[in-house]
């Protein structure tokens, strides 16, 4: 049969009876003649846990302790998983990350992964053991201990699946699939049954919670079949079954899909970025690398830029970054940018949101701007900057319309609709 890698979230693992459901649903798999090797994250709330304890001692955690200190979360729960799936019978192993061994660079808390050694694995697999595999975390040339930043354990499930083969990487959550937009905030919010690797990297991107972006490049670059579904079902449900519900990414449009009709498959929204402005900056060339090089050197990652046309020489710069890297990006721009490119001066906003439409049909329909424009025009909301690509538009704007122009892009794209 296939060899399939199975990702369990936080919230699927997050008590010892959902660790026994995780257990009885990778027994069933594997009774049904499957190789598995299986992922969990830390149990829920279990990392922000670890990262408040260390800031209770140092306000900004020195970033190689705090690796140390989060990557034990996982540690935890493959045991657990592992003690019950001994208990169901099943022959089974657990690894950390440096185990494995997951090797990664050495930039702590946000860590890329250069390499996975398989030769214990698939000794394993060969050997009739089910894997048990700590997501998140890795180990650099050096032997730290390293994390690959929050909602790496989706990152590190494709990356098993990618250098494995695997024939598809289950990813399973508390939602059933990848939905038109976050059904908490549009109740007519639909699932979809496929979306294309480049709809679902701009969706991560745009801020859809569902997948992290990181997860799903490794898994548009291998070419792995990737599969969003919910671990809060019965865990007995048949494998054929199971195997063909939630979302499946793909590497090629849905033939099935009128592609005339559906233009946009889903509006996401991030809530999760802050802006900032340098104020006339010399209009010449290498001024942008001049801003965003400290930034980069400093492994804070740069979303969406604009720059101002030039007057009098001077131009305006805009940007966002994540919040979590506002303050961090303020200080290093006013303490050391600034004093270099004589700008007059830096601002930021925390208060704004990031709201994109995404759709492949946008390469063969005209008019897609003009209509969310004129949509969230109508309701008053006032847009700050504007990013495209080829597949997807995204607007910046004050974080209190959030909601309001969620719900009314989908309505006005018709995402309600079968």
């Amino acid at each position: 049969m296939a060899l399939i890698v199975q990702k369990y979230g936080g919230t699927s693992v997050g008590s010892v009876e959902r660790i026994k459901n995780v257990a009885r649903r990778v027994a069933k798999w594997k009774a049904a003649g499957h190789d598995l090797v299986v992922v969990p994250s830390a149990m829920a709330g279990e990392t922000n846990r670890l990262i408040a304890l260390a800031q209770s001692l140092q306000q900004h955690p020195d970033p190689r302790e705090l690796d140390v200190i989060a990557s034990t979360g996982e540690q935890v729960t493959i045991g657990l998983l592992t003690m019950a799936l001994l208990e169901l019978g099943v022959k089974a192993r657990s690894y950390t990350g440096w185990q494995v061994k997951v090797l990664t660079d050495s930039a702590f808390t946000k860590s890329r992964i250069i390499s996975i050694d398989q030769d214990k694995i698939r000794k394993d697999l060969k050997d009739g053991y089910l894997a048990v595999v700590a997501g998140f975390q890795g180990m650099d040339d050096q032997g730290n201990v390293t994390t690959l930043g929050r909602g790496g354990s989706d990152t590190s499930a494709v990356a098993l699946a990618a250098a494995l083969k695997a024939e598809e990487c289950h990813i399973y959550t508390d939602v059933d699939g990848v939905y038109t937009t976050d059904p908490r905030l549009v109740p007519e919010a639909r699932r979809l049954r496929t979306i294309t690797f480049e709809e679902m990297l701009e969706m991560a991107g745009a801020g859809s919670k569902v997948l992290q972006i990181r997860s799903v490049e490794f898994a548009g670059k291998y070419k792995v079949p990737t599969r969003v579904l919910s671990s809060l079902t019965d865990p007995a449900i048949p494998v054929a079954e199971e195997g063909q519900s939630g979302t499946l990414i793909t590497f090629e449009e849905d033939p099935n899909m009128a592609m005339e009709k559906a233009v946009i498959s889903g509006v996401a929204f991030n809530r999760d970025e802050a802006k900032i402005t340098v104020h006339d900056v010399p209009d010449r060339p290498g001024i942008a690398y001049a801003i965003l090089g400290p930034i980069a050197d400093a492994h804070i990652d740069v979303d969406v830029i604009v720059q101002n046309v030039g007057h009098d020489g001077m131009t305006d710069m805009t940007f966002t970054v994540h919040r979590n890297d506002y303050a961090k990006a303020m200080k290093l721009l006013k303490d050391q940018v600034k004093p270099h490119i004589k700008c007059r001066d830096v601002t930021g906003d925390e208060r704004i949101a990031k709201v994109s439409i995404v759709g492949m049909g946008m390469r063969s329909h005209a008019g897609i701007a003009a209509q969310m424009f004129r949509t969230l025009a109508e309701e008053g909301i006032n847009i700050q900057m504007i990013s495209t690509s080829e597949i997807k538009i995204t607007v910046v704007i004050e974080e209190k319309y959030t909601e309001l122009a969620v719900r009314v892009l989908h309505k006005a794209f018709e995402l309600d609709q079968a």
